[in-house]
C-alpha cells in the first residue's frame, strides 16, 4: 500500500500501553517502519503490529535509552522520529511513598526521557521529531500524587528546554500533555490507591491527536488542546 510514512522510520518506547500502542499501529498502517518497545516481549508481540520490529528494555536501566535508539537506527538504516509514551504511576501522600517507589517514578518518567533524547538527537535527521507523551499534571499538579506530579512536570520542562538546542539541529520537539485519559494506568499504580476520577478521554481519540502533532508541525499540545 502507498503510504505518506512509506520512507520513514519511528521508534515508539513503551508501545505497550494504551497510548503508545496505538500511536505505533496508527504509523505502521500509514507505512513507516516501526520500532516498538516495551518491558515485557509477550505484550509486544501480542500487539500484532505488523513487520514492527520489538526490542524489549526496561527505562529503569542506565543503558535502556541508548540501547533502544541504536537498534531502530540499526534496524531501519536512518530514524526519523521517536515517541517516548512510557510511564509509571503512584498515588498516596508523600510521607507514604518509600524510595524504591520514588526511584522509579523518577527513573522512568523523567530519567529515561533524558537518556532516549540525549541518544536520538545525535542520530535523528533535519525535519526528525521526538514527541514526549507527557500529563495534565504536569501543568497541574495533584496531591497525592505529589512525586508523580514533580516528575512529569520536569520532563515538560526538560522538554522545553531541549527544544532551543534542537532548533538547531532542526529537529522538533514535541511535549504532549492529555487530560485523564481511559489508559489503564491508574489500575496499574507501582503504589497507592488510584482516587476516583472522573470518566477520561478516548484512547482512540487522544492517540489520533498525538499522531497529528507527530507529523504536522506543533511543538506544544496542553491540556486543553484536547
Amino acid at each position: 500500500m502507498v503510504s505518506d510514512l512509506a520512507e520513514k522510520a519511528f521508534l515508539v518506547v513503551g508501545a505497550s500501553g494504551a497510548l503508545g500502542s496505538r500511536v505505533a499501529r496508527s504509523l505502521a498502517e500509514r507505512g513507516a517502519a516501526v520500532t516498538i518497545t516495551g518491558r515485557s516481549e509477550d505484550a509486544l508481540s501480542e500487539l500484532g503490529i505488523d513487520g514492527a520490529h520489538v526490542v524489549v528494555a526496561d527505562l529503569r536501566e542506565p543503558d535502556a535509552g541508548r540501547s533502544v535508539v541504536a537498534a531502530a537506527a540499526e534496524r531501519h538504516g536512518h530514524l526519523d522520529g521517536v515517541v517516548i509514551a512510557a510511564g509509571v504511576v503512584a498515588f498516596g501522600p508523600i510521607a507514604d511513598i518509600d524510595d524504591d517507589t520514588i526511584d522509579d517514578l523518577v527513573l522512568v518518567d523523567f530519567i529515561a526521557p533524558v537518556r532516549i533524547i540525549r541518544a536520538a538527537l545525535p542520530v535523528l535527521p533535519a525535519g526528525g521529531v521526538i514527541l514526549g507523551i507527557s500529563a495534565v499534571v504536569a501543568e497541574k499538579p495533584m496531591a497525592n500524587m505529589a512525586v508523580y506530579s514533580a516528575a512529569k512536570a520536569a520532563t515538560a520542562a526538560l522538554f522545553t528546554a531541549v527544544r532551543g538546542e534542537a532548533r538547531r539541529r532542526k529537529v522538533r520537539i514535541v511535549d504532549v500533555r492529555p487530560p485523564h485519559t481511559e489508559t489503564g494506568l491508574a489500575g496499574r499504580a507501582i503504589a497507592g490507591d488510584p482516587p476516583k476520577l472522573p470518566t477520561g478521554l478516548d484512547p482512540d481519540a487522544v492517540a489520533t491527536r498525538i499522531v497529528e502533532a507527530l507529523l504536522g508541525d506543533e511543538t506544544d499540545v496542553p491540556s486543553t488542546a484536547f
